[in-house]
C-alpha cells in the first residue's frame, strides 16, 4: 500500500496549531448557526423511523402473505438502521442536546439495540473519542478480537481474523454489548469477571429486554403466525448489524488510515489531535440517502473532528475540511462503499498472517510533545 511519509506532510508546528485553527473556527461557526432547520431534521427523522417501526412490525403479523412478510422485514430494517446510526449514535454524541428535548438528550437517550446506552457513552463517546486510533488505549482498534493493526504483535490465534470479522459482522450489536467487559483481558488474567459484575448485570438486562421485545413479545402478538415476525425481526437485527459493522469499519480500517503509540501523542495539542483523528479516518461517497442510512458517519472524518456537531451539517462543512487538507498537504481519505470495503477485507486477511520478514517499517508523520515534527514507524 501507499504510506504517508514525512516528506509529503512537511508541517511545522506553526502549521499543525494554524491548521487546528482553521478547524477550530469551523466548528465555533457550525456551533453558532445551530438552529431550527436542525431540530426539524432530526425530527423529521426520528417520525420517519418511527413510521417504519410501526408499518414494519404490522406488516409482520400478516407475514403470511410473502409480499406483506418482505415490505415489513424491510421496513424494519430501516427502522433500526436509523435508530441506530442517524438518532442513537448522534444523540447520544449530545449533539441535540441544545434543543433541551428530554427525547434527544443524549445523556438519557436509549437505544434499539443490546448494548446499553451507559456503556456506549463510555466505550465509543469517551473511550474511543479521546484516544482515537492510539494502539493500546483505543479498543475499537480489532473490537478485542481482531488484528487490525500491524503495531498488534502477531499471534497463531490471528490466523482466525477473516472468521473473527464474519462473526462480529453478524452478531455486531452483541459485540458492542461486551465491548466493555475486555473479554481479551479476562482471557489472560489481566482482569477478573468479578470487577465486571455491574457491566455484566447492566448488558444481560439490556439483552433480556431487546430478546423479548423482538423474539416474544411481538411474535406472539401475531398468534399461529409468530414464525413470521420472529423470522422477519431476526432478519432485520441482522441486517442492521451488517449494515453497522460495515460502515464503521469502512471509516476506521480502509488502507491509507493509520494507528498511533502512547508515545507520540503525549501532551497533544489541539491542532495535533485533529491531525490525528484526520489521519486515522476516511470517509465514503454516495449520495443523500446513502449518508442518512449511514448516519452521516460516511463523513467519519468530520465526525472524528467534530463529533458534538449536529450529523447534518458534516455533508456541507466536507468540502472546507477537505479544502483545508488540501492547503496543508494532508491526504483526505475518501472513497465509494465497494473501494473501502474492499480494502477492510483485504486488510482483514493480510493482518491474519504473520509479518513478513524484512519488511522495512512504514513512516508517518506525527507531531511530538513539543511540536517538532519526527518519523515514527506505522502500521500499513
Amino acid at each position: 500500500m501507499s504510506t504517508t511519509t514525512k516528506s509529503q506532510i512537511p508541517l511545522t508546528p506553526e502549521q499543525i496549531e494554524s491548521f487546528g485553527e482553521e478547524l477550530d473556527a469551523i466548528r465555533q461557526r457550525v456551533l453558532a448557526d445551530r438552529g431550527e432547520r436542525d431540530a426539524n431534521y432530526i425530527r423529521k427523522v426520528v417520525r420517519a423511523q418511527r413510521g417504519l417501526e410501526v408499518a414494519g412490525r404490522g406488516l409482520l403479523w400478516a407475514g403470511v402473505f410473502p409480499p406483506a412478510w418482505i415490505a415489513g422485514t424491510a421496513a424494519l430494517s430501516l427502522s433500526k438502521i436509523l435508530d441506530n446510526m442517524e438518532i442513537g449514535h448522534n444523540v447520544m454524541h449530545g449533539q441535540y442536546d441544545w434543543m433541551n428535548d428530554p427525547a434527544l438528550s443524549g445523556k438519557q437517550f436509549e437505544w434499539d439495540n443490546a448494548c446499553p446506552a451507559d456503556q456506549w457513552r463510555h466505550s465509543h463517546n469517551y473511550m474511543h473519542h479521546t484516544h482515537t486510533n492510539i494502539v493500546g488505549k483505543d479498543r475499537d482498534i480489532g473490537y478485542g478480537v481482531l488484528r487490525m493493526s500491524e503495531d498488534q504483535p502477531w499471534r497463531p490465534y490471528y490466523l482466525g481474523n477473516p472468521a473473527y470479522a464474519t462473526l462480529l459482522a453478524l452478531l455486531f450489536q452483541y459485540g458492542v454489548a461486551v465491548h466493555d467487559l475486555e473479554v481479551e483481558r479476562l482471557t489472560t488474567g489481566e482482569a477478573k469477571l468479578a470487577d465486571k459484575r455491574k457491566l455484566l448485570q447492566g448488558i444481560w438486562k439490556k439483552v433480556r429486554r431487546q430478546t423479548l421485545k423482538d423474539y416474544v413479545i411481538f411474535p406472539a402478538l401475531s398468534g399461529p403466525f409468530f414464525p413470521f415476525p420472529l423470522a422477519g425481526n431476526a432478519t432485520a437485527n441482522l441486517v442492521r448489524n451488517v449494515w453497522s459493522f460495515t460502515i464503521i469499519f469502512c471509516g476506521h480500517f480502509p488502507e491509507g488510515t493509520h494507528e498511533f503509540t502512547e508515545e507520540e501523542t503525549e501532551d497533544e495539542s489541539r491542532g495535533a489531535w485533529y491531525y490525528r483523528q484526520l489521519l486515522g479516518s476516511a470517509n465514503l461517497s454516495g449520495s443523500r440517502p446513502f449518508h442518512i442510512l449511514a448516519g452521516n458517519l460516511s463523513f467519519q472524518i468530520e465526525h472524528h473532528l467534530f463529533p458534538d456537531l449536529p450529523a447534518n451539517r458534516y455533508a456541507e462543512i466536507s468540502a472546507e475540511v477537505r479544502e483545508i487538507c488540501e492547503r496543508y498537504g494532508i491526504p483526505y481519505n475518501v472513497g465509494p462503499l465497494g473501494k473501502q470495503f474492499g480494502s477492510v477485507v483485504k486488510k482483514i486477511c493480510r493482518l491474519a498472517l504473520p509479518d513478513r520478514k524484512g519488511r522495512g517499517a512504514a513512516q508517518r508523520p506525527v507531531a511530538g510533545h513539543d511540536g517538532e515534527e519526527a518519523r515514527v514507524p506505522v502500521a500499513a
